[in-house]
């Protein structure tokens, strides 16, 4: 079986490597960029200190901070007229996941038009994006170096999963330094989307060599600095250690994809807007345990990854390891115990189960499943 590995051509990374980044943009020759951010990171100022920074380098730039916690179809339009209007022949990303798929639905349609719904699934464009760098404020999604982009469609109420090439990034950027002011709710939830991205790319059906040693590897460093990232905003060894290791996990999901805990997770961020790292960090566990039956000794590996003693286990009790130390992990950075804290209903599982079943991410998934088994996982981790 042959695979194929989606990286940006160019990755920065490291404390202070934003000085470093802004002389890469001015090399690339681009005159006007769209910053695409939200409205907090535009209120703290940091689009405008970005804003200045291009203007030292000869570089133009107008700030759009539309980009909502889970972007929907609107904020892309939005973001398009003002591209269209003021000429912007590139776009930079600024912020976590919601700033850097917002970028990506609007440089996508920028040059292939029609709609941003038109690419949902895999590979649907036919002409790469306009330039797009993207640079990273959270420890987390790795939107910013991914071909990943989720998009909420405020109609049907569902995150469109659009997995296509021509949305990675030209540049990435991850300067730890921009990372130190997140509060501890953000760092724990971005923390745990890394902790699932990696866990999830390693009993993924389409897992490597490479995406197995990037997940592992992310498993592990998540496992040994969340806890002090969370604990202690300002320790910027494990902020740094954070930063590496959300981009390892993204480069393994990059490229062995994901699971059912993103296919369903997706469907209560779209249904529910609600926050995508701990709706992750909540089906996690759930999902794996409904998993442990056919992959238990690459669970046995996550549990070796995250610190776990498993000399002399069965494969089945390393797998019920693994489910216990992420659950250690949730708890001892406050993740909510389950969706009621969340305010999910019962009701809606019967939607929010055939959707996630329509979603690209549940695809590799390590076991298959039907409408009445994601049903009862969603009613597990209530």
């Amino acid at each position: 079986m042959s695979s194929t590995f989606f990286i940006p051509p160019v990755n920065m990374m490291g404390i202070d490597c934003l000085d470093e980044a802004m002389e890469a943009i001015r090399k690339y020759g681009y005159l006007k960029a769209l910053i695409v951010t939200d409205a907090g990171l535009a209120k703290a100022g940091l689009a405008q200190q970005i804003a200045g920074l291009l203007v030292e380098q000869g570089i133009d730039s107008v700030i759009y901070d539309g980009a909502r916690p889970n972007p929907t179809v609107g904020n892309v339009e939005k973001g398009l007229e003002m591209l269209a209007a003021h000429r912007c022949d590139f776009v930079i990303s600024l912020g976590g996941g919601s700033p850097h798929d917002c970028a990506k639905g609007i440089a996508l349609v920028a040059t292939n038009g029609g709609h941003i719904s038109d690419y949902e699934g895999v590979d649907r464009s036919q002409k790469p994006q306009l330039p797009l760098i993207a640079i990273n404020t959270t420890a987390g999604t790795a939107s910013e170096m991914t071909r990943f982009c989720i998009i909420t469609d405020e109609v049907r109420h569902i995150k469109m999963a659009i997995v296509d090439r021509n949305v990675t990034p030209l540049l990435s950027v991850n300067d730890p330094a921009l990372m130190a002011a997140m509060p501890k709710s953000l760092t724990a939830a971005t923390g745990m989307d890394a902790l699932t991205h990696a866990v999830e790319a390693y009993v993924s059906i389409a897992a490597n060599p490479i995406t197995d040693a990037c997940a592992l590897k992310a498993i592990s460093m998540i496992a040994g600095n969340l806890r002090k990232a969370v604990n202690d905003g300002s320790n910027m060894a494990a902020r740094e250690n954070m930063a590496y290791a959300q981009f390892l996990a993204g480069m393994a999901f990059n490229n062995a994809s994901l699971g059912f805990v993103h296919a369903m997770a997706h469907q209560l961020g779209g249904f529910y807007d609600l926050p995508h790292g701990v709706c992750n960090a909540v089906l996690l566990p759930h999902v794996q345990s409904f998993n442990a039956s056919v992959c238990p000794s690459r669970l046995t590996d996550v549990a070796h990854a995250m610190g776990e003693n498993t000399r002399g286990l069965s494969p089945e009790d390393g797998a019920r390891s693994a489910i216990n130390a992420i659950r250690n992990l949730s708890r001892d950075i406050d993740i909510p115990a389950g969706l009621t804290a969340l305010g999910v209903r019962e009701e809606d599982f019967p939607i929010l189960a055939a959707n996630a079943l329509k979603d690209a991410c549940g695809l590799t998934n390590p076991r298959k499943a039907d409408q009445a088994q994601i049903e009862g996982i969603f009613r597990r981790a209530l």
